[in-house]
């Protein structure tokens, strides 16, 4: 390697830099952060958990390091189109119209279908998100993409999260939420629907791109649809709204943000009389 004897000798004997223990120091930050991340996340969510604990350290140096350690995260996959608006029941406005953002918690919701595949045959995974947080209220799993599989999930939402009357809740213009059980339902709990246009994947833009998310990192074949429940119990419960960073509120988790605007929100606002909601959610006898 064309290096003198004597120049060996003296880079074996010399100490590490100051730049080099710092690397070291912060290559197990960053496998750590990643770890922490399931494995998912990639340059950027790296940073900012690092940030997040104080660190001083630059985007570009977090990419070296995780490259030298063969650190990947997960890549987005491309949309792949699966709502059957192709019948003639009524449907409501798009009264979002791309508003993706809220104020507080339980003031707009917004749903959506997607398939996922095992040995035995097609699932379908039916979710409501906040978007406010951008928690999963709400979620069902089962083979078909129908209407008593969105009344799951909506029923799970309502019964976690009792919002008052005038939610706003979103969807698309599949069959499932512009049927007139689930149509029954949102009226009957006060909620003002809204839908986006037929065939513009972006009116719904927040759940398309959070099952594109899941697809990702979780993967959309398992091994059995207990495998399925399982693991999506998992992933939604306790990593996405418990422990996965967003860059879309601050780079908390949804739970973490609501509770840090819940805290902020009651050091601001004095006490006053309770607030008026709704009865608690009374559930309909399956069909």
């Amino acid at each position: 390697m064309d290096v003198s004897r004597s120049g060996y000798y003296a880079w074996e004997s010399r100490t590490q830099s100051e730049h080099d223990v710092e690397d070291a120091r912060l290559r197990h930050l960053v496998y750590e952060a990643h770890v922490k991340g399931r494995r998912k996340y990639g340059s950027i969510k790296v940073y900012r958990s690092l940030k997040k604990k104080g660190e001083r350290v630059s985007r570009k140096r977090i990419v070296r390091l995780m490259q030298e350690q063969g650190l990947i995260g997960r890549h987005r996959r491309r949309f792949k189109h699966s709502t059957d608006s192709d019948h003639s029941l009524p449907t409501p406005p798009n009264r979002l119209d791309r508003d993706f953002t809220a104020s507080a918690a339980n003031q707009r919701w917004a749903g959506d279908t997607t398939e996922l595949l095992t040995p035995g045959g097609k699932l379908y995974l039916a979710v409501l998100i906040d978007l406010f947080s951008r928690y999963v209220v709400g979620w069902a799993l089962g083979p078909s993409n129908d209407t008593e599989l969105t009344l799951r999930a909506l029923r799970m939402a309502l019964e976690r999260r009792c919002p008052r009357v005038g939610l706003l809740h979103h969807s698309d213009q599949g069959s499932n939420y512009a049927s007139e059980l689930y149509q029954r339902e949102l009226t009957e709990q006060g909620i003002v629907c809204s839908m986006s246009r037929s065939g513009n994947c972006l009116d719904n833009a927040v759940v398309e791109s959070w099952n594109s998310i899941l697809k990702r990192e979780l993967g959309e074949c398992f091994e059995s649809a207990r495998d399925a429940q399982t693991k999506l119990f998992d992933y939604i419960e306790v990593f996405y709204n418990r422990e996965r960073i967003h860059s879309a509120i601050d780079f908390c988790s949804p739970a973490e943000f609501e509770e840090s605007h819940r805290l902020s929100t009651a050091f601001k606002s004095p006490p006053g009389p309770p607030s008026i909601q709704r009865p608690t959610h009374r559930r309909q006898p399956t069909r």
